[in-house]
C-alpha cells in the first residue's frame, strides 16, 4: 500500500473530480481513497480508466456506508462500488464508521470477501480500540488498516500504538486537520522556512516519519503537486517532538462514539 495517496471527499463536481484524480495519478499518486457515501466512485473509475496506468499499479480503497452495515448488505454494497468503479476488485475496502449492532458483521462480510479475492486489504475506518476488540474477538483475520482522523491537533497515540502492537496500519484522514489554522502555527511555518517547505508539507512530511500512512486531499492542481513533494528533506527529531507536542485531542471531524 503507498504511503501517501489521494483523498477525494467532497469531491462533488463530475468533471473536476475525474480531472484532479487523473492528474494526480500523472503526477505520481498511486492510492485512491474513495467512498460510496462520497458519490464519486463512478468518476474515480473513470479517471482510473483514463490515467494509462495497469490497474495492477494502482492500490484503490472505498468504504461501505453505515445505511448499507450488516453482512448481507454489506456484500451487497461492496457489488455495487465494483460496478459504479468498473474494476473486479479493490485493493482494500473498509468499515466506514462502527455503526452500533452492525460493524462486527460488516467486518465479517469484508473478510469474505478477502476469502474471495475480491479485495486485496481488510480495514476498518474510525474504529477506537474497543471497537477493535469486538472485532478481534469475532475475526478470523485481523483489520489490517484503521482509517481515523489523525494530525498535529489529534495525534491519537494511544489509538497508534494498540494498532503498532496489532499489526494494524493506520491510515490519517483529514491529515491536515481541513486545512485551517494548523498551516499558520508559528512551529510549523519556522519549520517550513527552514526546509523551504509550506506548512502542509510539514504535516505530511510529519505523517510519513510517523509511520502512518496519509491521503490529503485537494482538487487545485498546483495543491495536489505540493503535496507529494515531501520525499526530498525530513524532520529531525527535535521537530517531530515539537509538532507532536502541538496535540490537543482536537477533533475537525465525529467523534466514533457519537458520529
Amino acid at each position: 500500500m503507498p504511503r501517501l495517496g489521494l483523498g477525494v471527499y467532497k469531491m462533488e463536481n463530475p468533471e473536476e473530480t475525474v480531472e484532479a484524480i487523473t492528474h494526480a495519478i500523472k503526477t505520481g499518486y498511486r492510492a485512491i481513497d474513495t467512498a460510496a457515501v462520497y458519490g464519486n466512485e463512478k468518476e474515480t473509475g473513470e479517471a482510473i480508466r483514463l490515467s494509462g496506468i495497469p490497474r495492477e499499479d494502482l492500490f484503490i480503497t472505498s468504504k461501505v456506508w453505515n445505511t448499507d452495515q450488516g453482512y448481507d448488505e454489506t456484500l451487497r454494497a461492496f457489488e455495487a462500488s465494483l460496478e459504479r468503479l468498473e474494476l473486479d476488485y479493490l485493493d482494500l475496502y473498509l468499515t466506514h464508521w462502527p455503526v452500533k449492532g452492525s460493524f462486527v458483521e460488516t467486518y465479517k462480510a469484508i473478510e469474505r470477501l478477502y476469502d474471495e479475492k475480491l479485495i486485496r486489504t481488510t480495514g476498518v475506518s474510525n474504529h477506537h480500540i474497543h471497537h477493535l476488540e469486538k472485532v478481534f474477538a469475532k475475526a478470523n483475520i485481523r483489520p489490517m488498516v484503521n482509517q481515523v482522523e489523525v494530525h498535529p491537533r489529534l495525534t491519537q497515540e494511544p489509538l497508534r500504538q494498540f494498532c503498532a502492537e496489532n499489526n494494524i496500519a493506520v491510515t490519517s484522514w483529514s491529515p491536515l486537520a481541513r486545512g485551517g489554522e494548523l498551516l499558520y502555527d508559528p512551529n510549523l511555518e519556522s519549520i517550513g522556512i527552514k526546509y523551504g517547505k509550506t506548512s502542509a508539507q510539514v504535516i505530511i512530511r510529519w505523517h510519513l516519519q510517523s509511520d502512518l500512512i496519509v491521503i490529503p486531499k485537494s482538487v487545485t492542481p498546483q495543491r495536489i503537486d505540493e503535496n507529494i513533494d515531501v520525499a526530498d528533506f525530513e524532520l529531525t527529531e527535535e521537530e517531530m517532538n515539537k509538532i507532536n507536542g502541538l496535540n490537543l485531542n482536537e477533533r475537525v471531524g465525529s467523534n466514533p462514539e457519537d458520529f
